[in-house]
């Protein structure tokens, strides 16, 4: 449900920090419905649930073992009590926890057998699988009444280094109304249509430069099918070049295949989201940036709208020409809040959700180097209103196209805590709807909090009034000599 009531307190908090959220319905709003499954409710309680990937973490004695840390939802929004650790030594869960596992390093939120419980793939690309170091596996935890119960290993590292696990997407890819799980490992993409076994299926394969693929879904060409986005690059390894592709599923092939691409073009982040209520999947590439330079046009937009990092955003066309309507913002484009300046880091993280309830998908971008004041790195969140055309007013890239929306960060009124060198608040985003009353909430991580121990911020409806901090201390979870970076990797 994507209609929603803004409550004065929190729009008279707002302008008391230069903050502007306009009323999207009524005091007489419907509420939401009590019946409709929240997307990542693991324990049958209404109330959506945050999972956040720990893979820095000691577990038994055993460095970077790593955990996946559940903070449950209910009708204060996120807090901090009964929440649960789920490890390799959790009852269930394949495996045994071992140095370098790094298990939590990727979280995706699905429902594989189909009960309305939300379930949890986590992937552990350190993981030793049968003698063959950093194979790398997947494991799907099943959330049901009250919490976690069976599990299973759903995709394992073929060879040495594979590193399965360091990036997951979850969709129906070929329409049989069933989860599949497209896993990233080194240099390739793999896919489950099947996750309650551990058999996996060749995606896409390509050098990749050593890092993890940047995954994410939707249905781009509108053909009823979910499809796979993938973006990577390589330097110099042998040779430079940078990919943002979009695979979907041909029945006839049994496979997905490539259907689009974007070449020369790299991308830190993915949001999928109907930004101009037109019911077409559109996507943002957050930090999107040019790699290898071939003096084409500029993959993504105009160069100077890359500045302290851009959003490029492609629209979806009824006619099937995916992309060919795009928009290029940074924070020097007029209505987005601040400036942009080199190390912004601005869309290392970016999602979509309906904030102001207006049918809608609203843009939220991390830029968790933004400096506030003085203060480097302290990091900020923006929220950027979708609307008739987009996130912003003009159809095309010459810059004279203008936003909507606003920004916080950790000196903004009501968010606890305060703007400290190298937070990087707005290192990830996480929005759903925690308390369950139809309105969109907001989880926005600073992992380098408090000496990298880290954190979560959770904002219900994405404004700072009613702001809830969510870390280690708090969530009483073990100390560690290492930095928890708590909040590097939240699940969607």
């Amino acid at each position: 449900m994507r209609t929603r009531t803004l409550a004065l307190a929190a729009a008279t908090a707002l302008a008391a920090t230069g903050l502007t959220l306009p009323f999207a319905a009524s005091a007489g709003a419907a509420p939401a419905e009590a019946t409709k499954p929240a997307k990542a409710d693991f324990n049958g309680d209404g109330y959506a649930d945050l999972a956040v990937g720990v893979p820095a973490a000691t577990v038994g004695g055993k460095a970077a073992a790593g955990y996946v840390s559940v903070v449950w939802g209910g009708p204060e929004g996120l807090r901090p009590g009964g929440n649960v650790r789920i490890t390799q030594s959790t009852a269930n869960v394949p495996g045994t926890p071992e140095a370098g596992d790094r298990f939590g390093a990727a979280v995706a939120v699905t429902d594989v057998n189909g009960d309305g419980h939300a379930d949890l793939a986590i992937g552990a690309p350190g993981e030793d699988v049968d003698g063959r170091v950093d194979a790398g596996n997947v494991t799907v935890v099943y959330g049901g009444d009250g919490g976690f119960g069976a599990a299973n290993s759903a995709g394992r590292g073929a060879k040495a280094k594979d590193a399965y696990g360091n990036a997951l997407a979850a969709a129906d890819f070929n329409g049989d109304k069933k989860a599949d799980l497209a896993i990233g490992g080194t240099d390739k993409v793999v896919v489950n249509y099947d996750p309650r076994a551990a058999r996996t299926e060749p995606g896409m394969g390509d050098r990749m430069g050593g890092r993890a693929p940047v995954v994410s879904t939707g249905d781009f060409d509108d053909d009823g099918l979910t499809d796979l986005a993938v973006a990577y690059y390589t330097k110099q390894q042998p040779y430079t070049q940078s990919h943002v592709m979009l695979y979907r599923y041909d029945k006839q092939e049994r496979r997905l295949l490539l259907d689009w691409s974007n070449s020369n073009g790299a991308t830190s982040a993915f949001a999928t989201g109907d930004f101009n209520g037109d019911g077409l999947d559109d996507l943002a590439l957050g930090n999107c940036r040019e790699i290898a330079d071939e003096n084409i046009d500029d993959p993504c937009g105009p160069e100077e709208l890359t500045k302290g990092g851009g959003v490029h955003i492609r629209y979806g066309n009824a006619n099937g020409s995916f992309g060919s309507r795009k928009q290029t913002l940074n924070q020097d484009t007029p209505g987005v809040p601040g400036a942009a300046e080199t190390g912004d880091g601005f869309g290392e993280a970016v999602a979509a959700a309906d904030v102001n309830g207006d049918g809608r998908d609203d843009l939220i971008v991390g830029a968790p180097g933004e400096a506030i004041g003085s203060t480097k790195g302290a990091g900020s969140a923006t929220v950027l209103f979708g609307g008739a055309k987009g996130i912003l007013t003009a159809d095309d890239e010459l810059g004279d196209g203008v936003a909507d929306g606003y920004a916080f960060q950790q000196d903004t009124y009501q968010i606890p805590g305060a703007a400290e060198a190298g937070d990087r608040f707005g290192a990830a985003l996480a929005p759903g709807d925690f308390d369950h009353d139809g309105t969109p909430d907001l989880a926005v991580s600073a992992p380098g909090e408090n000496a990298s121990s880290g954190g979560v911020w959770a904002s219900p409806g994405a404004v700072p009034p009613g702001t809830t901090a969510l870390t280690p201390n708090s969530l009483s979870l073990p100390a560690t000599s290492a930095p928890l970076a708590y909040g590097a990797v939240l699940g969607r």
